[in-house]
């Protein structure tokens, strides 16, 4: 068997895994990064990026179609064909892979295609097209992703019961869709197939839609989306799904305990993810994992000294910069200890500070404490609200309905959380989240001056109304 030898190895190349790798050559270090499918991973082809250029062109088919009839325009939507908005989110995940590609080269990570395991405390094993090759390394990163979970009762054909991946594969559009799982994912796929005009019905088990989400996030999430036509049921149990007379039937026990049949021309699958973590090798080194994920300490390194795993794989929030955070964190470490430098300041990531966001429409993004979790640890918090009706240019783009919502310590004024939901909720979701990170207060925001008219100036106004200085409420 052919052998090569690193400084380090990454085991999949994606956003924890190539951004790492990447990092590591930055610093010197001689980088391999392994993959068995696509550069990018999951995120960048059949998630994240997809997905989001599916959401921009859903929104502009939704939007612009009502402002056009404002301005009494007639508008004939027969001609309609989805294909050409499906083949725009593909080559946007094929430029971004090769762009990921040409950085690998660019900063001489050599990519190895195969499917590796762990031979040792050092050493990988990688199945490639031809034969199989030895990989010695100093160090090494386990980036292996995760793949949709399946369920008993709603096995995946990716032709009538979909998962994420195969709905984004298809080209054309169901009449009627079926959503199992209320989440992030669902949620988008609502929102998209909605505003394309396809029938959608969510059914989520526990009682309300984003559960993960603030409280008052779920209520306006889902007054939306039910005004927009998309059927909801909360505190639903979907039992099982079957294939009848060439549709989908659903049968869901809703939270009455009424038994109800949901028919569908397709089903999405939407209720979370598995780590791929069989057959890479785990168990012969003892490496520790909590149903299927790699627990990690610090700089993310595992219980097996030397090897180390970010992303999905791991108990860290699946969210694809997470990943590429904690990769960058490994890839810092493992130079300073081969360089035998200082230990950086950082150590893990902070769970806390990692930023969520649900790219519907109103969008939803998150930090840190919500209201309830900081009522269950007991702290000493306070809340500030501030809703988009009075903000300008909310009200001037005609989207009015979402809210800017603080915690933060009463004694302090330290910033422990925010949720927002409404226009551009994904990128306002930074400014409360750079202030507590840099220890900064409510105050300190309210002191900014924020250009006008602008979104960013509802942060500014929540923080005002935590201290009784609200202007335009």
């Amino acid at each position: 068997m052919k052998e090569r030898e690193f400084d380090f190895i990454v085991i999949g190349a994606g956003p924890g895994g190539y951004v790492a790798a990447i990092r590591a050559a930055q610093l010197g270090l001689k980088t391999a990064v392994v993959e068995k499918n696509l550069v990018g991973g999951v995120c960048l082809n059949v998630g994240c990026i997809p997905s989001k250029s599916l959401i921009h062109n859903a929104r502009l088919f939704a939007e612009g179609g009502k402002m056009l009839q404002k301005a009494g325009a007639k508008i004939d939507m027969s001609g309609f064909d989805y294909e050409p908005i499906w083949k725009t989110s593909r080559l946007v995940a094929e430029k971004l892979s090769k762009g990921v590609n040409f950085l690998l080269k660019k900063n001489k990570v050599e990519l190895i295609q195969g499917t590796a395991k762990l031979t040792g405390a050092s050493t990988v094993e990688v199945e490639g097209a031809d034969a199989a090759i030895e990989l010695r390394s100093k160090a090494i990163l386990l980036a292996t992703g995760s793949r949709p979970r399946i369920i008993p009762g709603f096995e995946l054909d990716e032709k009538r019961i979909l998962s994420s991946t195969g709905i984004l594969m298809k080209n054309t559009l169901p009449k009627r869709l079926f959503i199992l799982g209320a989440g992030p994912i669902g949620m988008e796929f609502a929102y998209i197939m909605n505003a394309f005009g396809v029938d959608v019905t969510v059914v989520e088990l526990l009682p309300r839609a984003l559960p993960l989400e603030d409280e008052e996030v779920s209520r306006i999430i889902e007054k939306e989306f039910r005004n927009r036509g998309v059927t909801i049921y909360t505190g639903a149990n979907a039992k099982s799904a079957e294939i009848r007379n060439n549709e989908v039937v659903v049968h869901v026990v809703d939270e009455q305990a009424k038994a109800i049949d949901i028919y569908a021309d397709a089903a999405l699958v939407s209720v979370g993810r598995t780590p791929n973590t069989d057959n890479l090798g785990l168990e012969q080194l003892g490496i520790k994992t909590d149903r299927g994920y790699i627990l990690t300490g610090d700089y993310h390194e595992t219980s097996c000294s030397g090897i180390f795993a970010v992303g999905d794989i791991t108990t860290y929030p699946q969210l694809a910069h997470a990943a590429s955070k904690a990769g960058e964190i490994v890839a810092e470490r493992v130079a300073h200890l081969l360089k035998g430098t200082p230990n950086p300041q950082e150590r893990s990531l902070d769970r806390l500070h990692v930023p969520s966001a649900v790219y519907c429409d109103p969008q939803v993004a998150s930090f840190g404490l919500s209201e309830a979790s900081a009522k269950e640890k007991c702290i000493d918090h306070q809340v500030a609200r501030f809703p988009y009706r009075g903000n300008g240019r909310a009200v001037a783009e005609d989207a009015p309905e979402g809210q800017v919502k603080l915690v933060f310590d009463r004694s302090n004024g330290a910033i422990l959380g925010a949720s927002i939901i409404g226009e551009g909720a994904a990128d306002l979701i930074h400014e409360p989240l750079l202030a507590a990170n840099a220890g900064l207060r409510i105050d300190d925001i309210a002191a900014l001056v924020h250009a006008h008219p602008t979104l960013s100036e509802t942060i500014m106004e929540a923080s005002k109304v935590a201290l009784d200085r609200a202007i335009h409420i």
